[in-house]
């Protein structure tokens, strides 16, 4: 038989070795550290996981207070979707750092995310005329139901005229 170097495929005895001899140097080894499978013990043990658990409910919280009547910025939508697109962000960054293990990874965890990201932020940037010219050239059908201005202040006319409909939402 050949060596696996203390794999799991039971012990492997060499010459002049018995069965359970190789396995109580193998389970020597595994408590010295020498385990092949690398083990999650460097991983903060279940605590660390519980404060992340924590920390994405108080985001969570957060992302719902930009929906109450105490955010200070009720009248700029703007703010409130900047803010919650910051803790989404957040959320998503504890998510794949802790429970998807890539804190623990090693250093080519950077050779697959930099260039995803670069790539992202091209496709970004390349489709900002896209959406910007995106009403320029239209079907006349498009153009006939597309919104406009006035029909916002329609829509502020009627919520002025009937207060209780404009609460309901």
């Amino acid at each position: 038989m050949s060596d696996h170097g203390g794999s799991s495929h039971g012990p492997v005895t060499r010459s002049g070795e018995s069965a359970d001899e190789a396995l109580h140097h193998s389970i020597e080894a595994r408590h010295d550290g020498h385990d092949d499978h690398g083990g999650h013990d460097g991983h903060g043990g279940i605590g660390k996981y519980l404060l992340v658990f924590l920390l994405l409910c108080g985001l969570t919280t957060l992302s719902f207070f930009t929906y109450s009547a105490a955010w200070p910025w009720r009248d700029q939508p703007q703010v409130g979707w900047a803010f919650m697109m910051a803790v989404s962000c957040t959320k998503a960054m504890l998510v794949i750092l802790f429970f998807m293990h890539v804190w623990w990874e090693a250093n080519w965890k950077y050779v697959l995310t930099i260039p995803a990201a670069m790539m992202a932020l091209f496709l970004a940037i390349m489709l900002i005329p896209d959406v910007g010219m995106r009403n320029r050239m239209v079907s006349q059908e498009r153009a006939l139901h597309m919104a406009r201005g006035s029909d916002l202040k329609l829509l502020e006319q009627a919520a002025a005229e009937n207060p209780l409909a404009a609460q309901a939402h």
